[in-house]
């Protein structure tokens, strides 16, 4: 028996949006800061109903450069900082001058896994990210996006500065 899709969640870019960016690729525990607010943030959606799926690309470990080990470390440190309210952590491991994969944002595998595995609703969700191809993944998906950060270089509506604020603007929608 097929259950219907009821639930809602917010799925969330890592670096840049729950972490700094830092120009480079993030997996050393020790350069893993959480940005400020996120926490508060997360615990208001949470709160709200939210599911929360962090989904994000890690080429990284294609090119040899760390392990997922490594980023299974920095995600500990993101559940620690967070209350432990992520419900689920997913990450693309592939370089696409690699290989082709599904997995890979603007690909949107990971994004269905999570809606199959969770009963999501497409149209309760929201996907929040830095990057054109976060919102070009949820929208293949049926899911509604918010960039954050600097989006001078490809407005997009939603945007705003930060997830505190993103997070603010889902809240409000209800």
């Amino acid at each position: 028996m097929n259950q219907a899709a009821t639930h809602k969640a917010v799925f969330l870019d890592r670096d840049g949006v729950l972490n700094a960016e830092i120009g480079n690729y993030v997996w050393q525990p020790q350069d893993f800061v959480v940005l400020p607010g996120v926490p508060a943030a997360l615990q208001a959606l949470h709160a709200a109903g939210y599911i929360l799926v962090v989904v994000t690309n890690q080429a990284g470990i294609a090119k040899g450069l760390y392990t997922s080990a490594e980023v299974q470390a920095c995600h500990q440190k993101l559940q620690e900082a967070c209350g432990g309210i992520i419900d689920a952590l997913y990450f693309a491991p592939g370089h696409p001058s690699m290989s082709e994969s599904l997995m890979r944002k603007p690909g949107s595998l990971m994004l269905e896994r999570a809606m199959a595995r969770f009963r999501l609703d497409a149209a309760q969700c929201w996907i929040i990210g830095d990057r054109m191809r976060d919102l070009e993944a949820g929208a293949k998906v049926g899911v509604r996006g918010i960039l954050v950060g600097d989006t001078e270089q490809h407005p997009h509506q939603p945007s705003f500065a930060d997830l505190p604020a993103a997070a603010a603007f889902i809240l409000n929608q209800a």
